[in-house]
């Protein structure tokens, strides 16, 4: 039998407030959340959080979760809101709108809006 996979795995120095960036920006729901762990889900995807006092911001060892949105310029901002930065200008294909964001702990974020 193949390795399953169970979840996409994050370190954060905040988890309580890492799982409010997650629900509240792409409306993920939670499941769990602890100090030191939290377990979301969006449809089949499960994501957990889990704490560490060892990240740098913008780490290289960073994890990124891509994600389609509807409406690419107001989740921006309700991310930014939120206390995400935008890693670099929005980008306007043929296919859709493209952009890069760095969440809370420096985590990358790609958003993708089709056309």
């Amino acid at each position: 039998m193949a390795a399953a996979l169970r979840w996409i795995v994050q370190m954060h120095k905040d988890v309580p407030r890492a799982a409010r960036f997650y629900a509240d920006g792409l409306d993920f729901t939670v499941n769990v959340c602890t100090l030191r762990w939290a377990e979301l889900q969006s449809g089949p995807l499960k994501l957990a959080l889990m704490h560490s006092d060892k990240l740098e911001k913008h780490n290289c060892y960073s994890t990124m979760l891509s994600f389609t949105v509807n409406d690419l310029n107001g989740t921006i901002s309700k991310l930014m809101a939120l206390g995400a930065e935008l890693d670099g200008p929005i980008k306007y294909q043929i296919h859709g709108k493209v952009a890069a964001m760095r969440c809370i702990d420096g985590h990358l974020l790609g958003l993708y809006e089709p056309a």
